[in-house]
């Protein structure tokens, strides 16, 4: 096919473009391109000849993998069928396992519409088993799932999501609450979540500048006995300052509020604080209401951090090394309850300032595969509340996400 003429430059930035455009179908596990001179019957002058080469990925295929959260680590294996309708269609089915008695098991079908948006359409059968000791229950979800996700805008990714799930939770051992026990069973979720995120940073773990951040909204009582509205908000804010130092500074925030129409809601899905990627100072979830040593979890909460970070001293910046750690120094903040609000502002600020959490402390830091985190710090609580349990001292904490 001959073009117009153009510069050098431009011919390479569309070249760049379509290959780009080729491997994101999920149809070619290479693409090589080739250009050479143009010398057929309609050659223009200087006119140049481009050659894809693309190989097909295999129909079958094996994968395994590990991820981190929630300072736990986890393993994942699992088959899947590529390009099943030649349009980068992939079915998978997966199970993982963690180190804290969690695990998943999931056959996931996704279809790519190859669009201006980035279009997605994934559905899910999947069953997850999980344990929360902070708490004293542990949980076994099965239930199917529909995604539709998609960027609105550049850098703006939207996600719509149908979730169907039966739950059961149990008494994790015979010390466990009965506050918890009480809500111990089975429930019926139905929910609708939307997400909405915005990623201007310049790294995820250690970025020296952007923003980002993330709005999650929930609506549960489609269907089932568990009705509620949802609503977190996530913001981080990164700020270059000399001598490679940058000031972060984060906010996190969530509101649950019960449906009365004849819907409830149990302890796994109301909120929690506190923790080494959390609010540092306090352990897992040792924030908030107690009963005999179980986490209840509340209604709303809001945490703030404020961060300094630090290339390691005599390394400076641009090495492999120091690329993947960070001195940093923080004061972490937050408040959780069941927090009644007014239309009256100023006293709905002294409410969520009432009995405020407040913890400082320095440590190192760590990239872990450049998604998640691993830190080692020295923390004290100076802020502590009633039923709080806080942990001065040293911390260790790995998560993709971190306040």
């Amino acid at each position: 096919m001959c073009l117009p003429p153009r510069t050098f430059q431009t011919v390479i930035m569309k070249i760049h473009e379509a290959r780009t455009r080729l491997s994101n179908l999920g149809c070619f596990k290479d693409v090589g391109v080739f250009i050479d001179t143009y010398k057929g019957p309609d050659a223009l002058e200087d006119g140049i000849e481009v050659t894809f080469e693309v190989r097909e990925t295999n129909l079958l295929g094996a994968k395994i993998n590990t991820s981190v959260g929630n300072n736990e680590g986890s393993v994942s294996t699992g088959g899947v069928l590529r390009n099943v309708f030649g349009r980068g269609e992939e079915a998978s089915c997966e199970y993982s396992h963690g180190t804290k008695r969690t695990s998943s098991f999931h056959t996931t079908f996704t279809k790519p519409f190859h669009n201006e948006a980035s279009t997605v359409l994934s559905s899910s059968v999947y069953q997850q088993a999980s344990e929360s000791p902070w708490s004293g229950y542990k949980e076994l979800d099965r239930g199917i799932l529909l995604s539709l996700a998609f960027n609105s805008a550049p850098q703006v990714q939207q996600k719509l999501v149908l979730d169907g799930v039966w739950r059961h939770l149990a008494c994790l051992s015979r010390t466990t609450a009965f506050a918890v026990r009480e809500q111990a069973g089975h429930s019926l979720k139905s929910s609708l979540r939307h997400e909405l995120k915005v990623d201007r940073r310049d790294d995820l773990v250690f970025p020296s500048d952007g923003v980002a951040f993330t709005i999650k909204n929930e609506l549960a009582g489609l269907g089932g006995d568990i009705g509620f509205l949802k609503n977190e908000l996530d913001l981080q804010v990164n700020v270059p300052l000399p001598g490679d130092l940058v000031i972060q500074g984060s906010l996190v925030a969530g509101h649950l509020l019960p449906l009365r129409n004849n819907k409830t809601h149990c302890i796994t899905d109301r909120f929690l604080l506190g923790g080494p990627m959390n609010l540092r100072g306090f352990e897992m979830c040792g924030v908030g209401p107690h009963s005999d040593g179980c986490s209840l979890g509340a209604d709303m909460y809001w945490a703030a951090a404020l961060h300094t970070y630090s290339p390691l001293p005599l390394l400076g910046r641009g090495g492999s090394i120091s690329d993947k750690f960070r001195l940093h120094a923080f004061v972490n903040t937050g408040n959780i309850g069941d927090f009644v609000l007014t239309d009256d502002y100023k006293q709905n600020l002294r409410t969520l300032l009432q009995e405020v959490r407040l913890s400082y402390g320095a440590g190192l830091a760590m990239s872990l595969g450049g998604f998640a985190r691993v830190e080692l710090n020295y923390c004290v609580p100076l802020l502590v509340q009633r039923g709080d349990r806080p942990s001065q001292g040293l911390q260790f904490g790995v998560a993709a996400s971190f306040l």
